[in-house]
């Protein structure tokens, strides 16, 4: 039969019972973290801070210090050396420092300055939430939906969600640096799934990234992908209200 010679690759075994049956509803909701629920800070207010951590706020104050800064950071990230520290680099703590300090020893403000950097990195409000998410954090809650997280991080992200106030309407976390795998991984989303106690088939996965995120849909979850834009305004995460009714 043409299914079974070109079957496509899945972590998911359904039944013939389950697929002659309709499409169950939307139990739980799993979303990607970074550049889907919460962003950044903007790369001047970061340099700002580790100027203030470590002592060099008065190079920023140059004509264009920023700009230039904003030039080597992505001029120094297309090297080589460095595009090699970047591979699984959230599947540890460990990992990503050496990453982001072979990232950052190649530029002037950054170099010597990176356990600040780091810090200012890693804090509490250096990441903040997409207007549009804390909405339908507490839609979907309200619903009696599951929600969950499931992200390649490389340390513990409920800081941010805690100091923001989400953090209660997320049920569980699934971090790579503390599974030691990163997306497309299908363990990743199972277990989620299983964190929720959810059929996958009754599950949404939302992110960014259609290779890492979309990888889900190899698990038998559904999944939405966004644009994958830096968004300074709302994500467009109100969209996941209407594929769950």
């Amino acid at each position: 039969m043409i299914h079974t010679l070109f079957e496509t690759p899945s972590a998911y075994r359904p039944s013939d019972a389950e697929m002659a049956a309709p499409v169950p509803l939307v139990q739980a909701v799993l979303f990607d973290f970074s550049n889907t629920l919460f962003q950044m800070i903007d790369l001047e207010t970061w340099l700002r801070r580790v100027g203030v951590a470590s002592g060099r706020l008065a190079a920023l104050d140059e004509p264009g210090a920023v700009d230039k800064i904003s030039d080597e950071l992505r001029a120094a990230f297309r090297l080589p050396s460095v595009v090699a520290l970047q591979e699984g680099r959230d599947l540890s703590s460990e990992q990503h420092r050496r990453a982001m300090w072979g990232w950052w020893g190649q530029v002037d403000f950054l170099r010597g300055a990176e356990e600040a950097a780091y810090r200012e990195l890693t804090a509490p409000d250096a990441w903040a939430p997409y207007p549009d998410a804390e909405p339908i954090l507490r839609a979907l809650h309200m619903r009696g939906l599951h929600i969950a997280i499931v992200s390649d991080f490389a340390w513990d992200l409920r800081i941010h969600l805690a100091h923001h106030g989400l953090d209660a309407l997320i049920d569980t976390c699934v971090i790579s640096y503390e599974q030691g795998r990163e997306k497309p991984d299908p363990q990743l989303f199972l277990k989620a799934c299983a964190d929720l106690g959810v059929d996958p088939r009754a599950t949404l996965m939302v992110g960014d990234n259609p290779v890492r995120d979309g990888g889900a849909a190899a698990c038998g979850l559904r999944t939405y992908i966004l644009p994958a834009e830096h968004r300074t305004g709302e994500r467009g995460l109100t969209d996941v209200q209407r594929l769950v009714v």
